[in-house]
């Protein structure tokens, strides 16, 4: 067994199109040329780019994976010689995914957690912000925005090819065809003002 007793958190975020998947799979591949033993999970809600059991980037690499619709399932399917554990997707989890990564980085395992931590609204996702907050290590990364050129900060979702509205459900799977990569300057949301949220901050910030 190589486990030390130093277990850590690593959280990958960022904007969808922005190479998470790409950076997991990299630490995973690099922990098994480490001879480390890994158990790699992935969101069920996903089923891009290979199917259920397949951590997927956008150019094509893979993964195979195990599935889960809770945190509970991934404490459940732990083995007892895992080194590292590596979740894909992870902002489609619960927010007991919180204290079950913690837990296992009590036990010195490694564990590296990927998920985009923002919505298409711009507002924190899920349990993400927690886990960014508790992590030793978090890498943000930025895609490039389709209608400027300069680093991409938000998700877009399209609905018919247009901006969602703010009223749309939070979640919502897709690729390509429902989500582009834009800069706070370029991210549209009908139905939010940006003047009048601006206008309902606090003084003190």
């Amino acid at each position: 067994m190589h486990r030390s007793d130093r277990g850590w958190i690593e959280v990958i975020t960022g904007v969808m199109f922005s190479g998470k998947s790409e950076e997991l799979m990299r630490r995973v591949r690099r922990s098994v040329i480490g001879r480390r033993s890994v158990q790699l999970f992935k969101s069920h809600m996903d089923s891009r780019y290979g199917g259920i059991e397949v951590v997927s980037s956008h150019d094509g690499q893979a993964l195979k994976a195990v599935p889960v619709s809770s945190a509970r399932q991934i404490a459940e399917r732990m083995r007892s010689d895992t080194d590292v554990v590596a979740v894909d997707e992870v902002q489609f989890l619960d927010d007991e995914i919180v204290p079950v990564a913690n837990a296992l980085a009590d036990r010195g395992i490694r564990v590296i957690l990927a998920g985009t931590d923002t919505d298409f609204r711009g507002q924190p996702f899920g349990p993400i912000p927690v886990l960014m907050a508790v992590a030793e290590e978090v890498a943000k990364l930025h895609a490039v925005c389709v209608v400027c050129g300069e680093d991409a900060t938000r998700n877009q979702r399209l609905l018919d090819g247009r901006p969602a509205p703010a009223e749309s459900p939070t979640l919502m799977v897709g690729g390509e065809e429902s989500y582009e990569a834009r800069c706070r300057r370029c991210h549209e949301v009908p139905g939010v003002d940006r003047d009048q949220l601006i206008l309902e901050m606090p003084d003190s910030i």
